[in-house]
């Protein structure tokens, strides 16, 4: 039986239908509506926004989980829980760690990739191939040059859903390292870095396309040696991630990054560690003690922020809310922007006839999640 679901605005991927509805059949987008029809059965959201489904390229843990905690029942309760915040579609994201770990934590994910709830759609290795004086909260014992084997083993254990690694541009080997990566079909990204400018340029030229959170973790700009920040900046073609915490970046600096990359290259993320959803305490990312309090996550030992406890329908309101975007933007760079940066647009990210009806319901006004459906199936309701 079809299901009709209208609202003020629908968000389709070039365009926004005011007062449109979509047509759900076996679980799939069958029409995109003008008008309803007359007489039949329509979930009505008379000051709502449908939206994609969002989709969450960088995110490490939440309530009380963790990709590494090398565990496929925790990969899927957090997969169970993330449609409360709109996330249909994710990636789960490791941290620099041993070559074990590592292989268990892929292999962990693998075992999960079909739970229901928010859609697996491939890894996120987050390391190790970094450089120490931005660490972050990255463990530098286990930080080394990129080695192309290493991420063979890692995508065969997975089970071929490695869809991007994150690298430091000035490690040795990154060109090579980069476009064999690249024919694999893994995105390289680049992070946790005090490269210059002109690497990271050169680390762009060979493939990569995308500088993960950017701000934090990597050199910043300065009017004579742009670094990391000034090449996320200006080059055009590459992707930048942003924590739209208030706490990680500045909205100035938000506000600046989408002067310059547009809503088409700029990517909302949270970096959401296992305190997501549960507020303060103490906690944990990977091998480190986290004390979480006022909005942020921080370690322990020296303070330094640790991931974040955002999640990414609340990235939305805020950029909304500082007048960096429009919903619509905001929305696009929550769903068909992060999908795009790593491939996987063919399958989520957007709204389009025969895809998947995995959407989250928004009110216009204060862009509140109302619901997130699956499938068709409505999987969280407020």
């Amino acid at each position: 039986m079809a299901q009709y679901l209208q609202a003020k605005y629908v968000v389709l991927p070039d365009a926004v239908l005011e007062d449109g509805c979509l047509v759900v059949e076996d679980g799939k987008i069958a029409q995109i509506l003008t008008k309803v029809p007359d007489g039949v059965p329509v979930t009505e959201y008379s000051n709502g926004i449908i939206a994609p489904g969002l989709v969450d390229v960088h995110i490490h843990g939440y309530k009380g989980h963790d990709v590494m905690d090398l565990n496929a029942d925790g990969v899927e309760e957090m997969a169970a829980h993330l449609p409360e915040t709109g996330v249909t579609s994710w990636l789960p994201t490791t941290l620099t760690a041993g070559t074990e770990s590592l292989n268990e934590a892929v292999q962990a994910v693998k075992e999960a990739v079909d739970a229901p709830g928010a859609k697996i759609q491939g890894i996120f290795l987050e390391g190790p191939y970094f450089t120490t004086p931005y660490k972050g909260a990255q463990n530098p014992s286990y930080m080394s040059d990129p080695n192309i084997d290493q991420l063979r083993k890692w995508q065969e254990l997975s089970g071929g859903i490695v869809k991007k690694i994150a690298i430091a541009p000035e490690r040795d080997g990154v060109e090579p390292f980069t476009k064999e990566a690249t024919e694999m079909g893994v995105h390289v990204s680049l992070a946790h870095s005090d490269a210059t400018y002109e690497e990271a340029k050169k680390a762009v030229e060979a493939g990569a396309d995308t500088f993960i959170h950017t701000f934090n973790g990597m050199r910043g700009l300065h009017h004579r040696e742009p670094g990391m920040v000034g090449a996320a900046m200006s080059l055009d073609e590459a992707y930048a991630e942003v924590i739209a915490d208030g706490h990680h970046v500045h909205p100035v600096c938000i506000d600046l990054l989408m002067r310059l990359k547009g809503e088409d290259r700029l990517v909302l993320i949270t970096d959401c560690m296992r305190a997501g959803g549960l507020g303060e305490g103490a906690s944990s990312l990977g091998e480190f003690e986290v004390i979480v309090k006022d909005g942020t996550a921080r370690l322990k030992d020296s303070g330094n922020l640790a991931g974040s406890i955002l999640t990414l329908d609340q990235a939305v309101r805020n950029v909304a809310q500082w007048g960096i975007a429009t919903p619509f933007e905001a929305l696009r760079m929550a769903s068909q922007t992060p999908a795009e940066s790593v491939g996987i647009d063919d399958v989520c990210g957007s709204i389009q006839l025969g895809r998947a009806a995995d959407l989250a319901v928004f009110d216009a006004n204060t862009l509140d999640l109302l619901a997130t459906y699956i499938d068709g199936n409505t999987v969280f309701t407020k």
